[in-house]
């Protein structure tokens, strides 16, 4: 199956993705659109033969517990209303918590990297033949970008990748973008991942841009491809022909020029190293099996991300082992993402709150874990506010009081809910 060269449509720039020449085909986020219709931009795509492939970002199919059939539903529906040859995930963590851990679910708003080791290989391989015996269509995975590292790993980026399709025969949607992140961030080498993954189960690949800042290199999809990146591209074209390669852009847009520039970039890449010596591939051998696995993989998993998550979200002492540094600069980069979010489904409270939105949201979040999505939290949010008597001017305390109202209860929250908000608090353990 032959993709070509794609584009990540996002509505905000859904017209230049339709003008743009020599698009292929584009990924959309599963999630972002509904099961039963879609927005008239993919029409019009499909309609001219625009391969549209979604792409899920919250099963966690990583996590430890088993994928939420409700989501598999919707992605499979997704999938079926798209007639696309393949829909792509992540290998991730997006909750912990819950019955494996006796506490409260946690959501992270994120992708958090999977611990690399058997027993979350195990969990990992169980939910993806789950997740492929409810889709319609062949499954792919994406490796992530990680600021943080888990202590006691017993293989390699590549050897679990490997590990995953071989046990699975999942394909691999390999991020170069990501790639260079986690050599920045983990020191882990890109050629050496090259070398280990099975780079024929290669069903695409992405790249996409960051940043890096005091050392830290950030993924954020919102700035210009750069040339580390590239390189990692051009070193994966010298081991493999990708059926498919796409640009993805989620915030700060560019004008379409822009966007034209970074194809050709990507297309000059990949001729390039097309016509170069092709690199030497040697499979390694494969990471050690332990020679006896205790039983309890999930349970493991469940506690040893539960106490990460917490950490990161709900101000708990880091877990044994871990760079407190990094899990300070992630516990940030959540809160940061969480807030931007939450003013992009909820527009109405940066407006009402003005200049003071950031700072409150993120005082609100320092001890409130997300556990029921953006939506959930920004009515949580109003609802802190207005149970403190917040905001101070009392003419967007009213407006604010007639956004809650028209989403959630006919009533406003008043002094008596202290009460209720405070024993709340008390039994999510925030």
């Amino acid at each position: 199956m032959r993709l070509g060269i794609g584009i990540g449509w996002r509505p905000e720039i859904a017209d230049a993705v339709e003008a743009l020449p020599g698009i292929d085909w584009v990924e959309a986020v599963a999630e972002n659109l509904c099961a039963d219709h879609l927005p008239e931009s993919l029409v019009r795509l499909r309609e001219r033969g625009v391969t549209v492939v979604p792409h899920g970002v919250s099963l966690g199919l990583g996590g430890a517990g088993r994928p939420d059939p409700g989501r598999l539903a919707g992605l499979a529906a997704r999938a079926e209303l798209l007639g696309t040859p393949l829909v792509t995930e992540h290998i991730a963590f997006v909750r912990a918590g819950g019955p494996l851990s006796a506490s409260p679910v946690l959501e992270a708003g994120h992708l958090l990297p999977v611990p690399r080791t058997w027993d979350a290989l195990d969990v990992l391989c169980e939910n993806v033949r789950i997740a492929q015996d409810s889709l319609p269509v062949p499954l792919a995975l994406e490796n992530i970008a990680a600021l943080i590292s888990w202590p006691g790993e017993e293989m390699t980026e590549g050897q679990f990748l490997a590990e995953l399709v071989e046990r699975t025969g999942v394909g691999l949607l390999i991020d170069v973008a990501n790639l260079h992140t986690n050599h920045v961030n983990r020191g882990e080498e890109p050629s050496t991942a090259l070398d280990e993954l099975p780079v024929e189960a290669v069903a695409y690949v992405h790249v996409a841009g960051g940043v890096e800042k005091d050392g830290v290199w950030h993924d954020t999809h919102a700035h210009p491809v750069t040339r580390p990146v590239l390189d990692v591209l051009s070193r994966l074209r010298s081991r493999v022909d990708p059926p498919g390669v796409l640009l993805e852009r989620d915030d700060d847009f560019p004008p379409a020029e822009e966007l034209a520039r970074e194809l050709t970039a990507i297309r000059g890449t990949l001729a390039s190293a097309a016509a170069g010596p092709r690199a030497e591939r040697q499979r390694p051998a494969r990471a050690p099996e332990p020679s006896h696995r205790a039983a309890g993989a999930r349970e493991r998993t469940g506690l040893s991300q539960t106490a990460l998550l917490s950490a990161l979200v709900a101000g708990t002492p880091a877990p044994d082992g871990f760079d407190r540094r990094r899990l300070g600069v992630q516990s940030r980069a959540l809160a940061a993402k969480r807030a931007d979010v939450v003013a992009k489904v909820a527009p109405e409270l940066p407006a009402i709150l003005g200049a003071g939105y950031r700072e409150a949201f993120l005082a609100y979040a320092r001890n409130r874990p997300m556990s029921a999505g953006y939506r959930r939290d920004a009515l949580g949010f109003a609802e802190h506010l207005l149970v403190t008597d917040r905001p101070a001017d009392e003419a967007a305390r009213r407006r604010l009081t007639r956004w809650w109202q028209e989403r959630a209860a006919p009533r406003p929250p008043r002094r008596g809910a202290r009460l209720v908000h405070a024993a709340r608090t008390a039994l999510l353990g925030r």
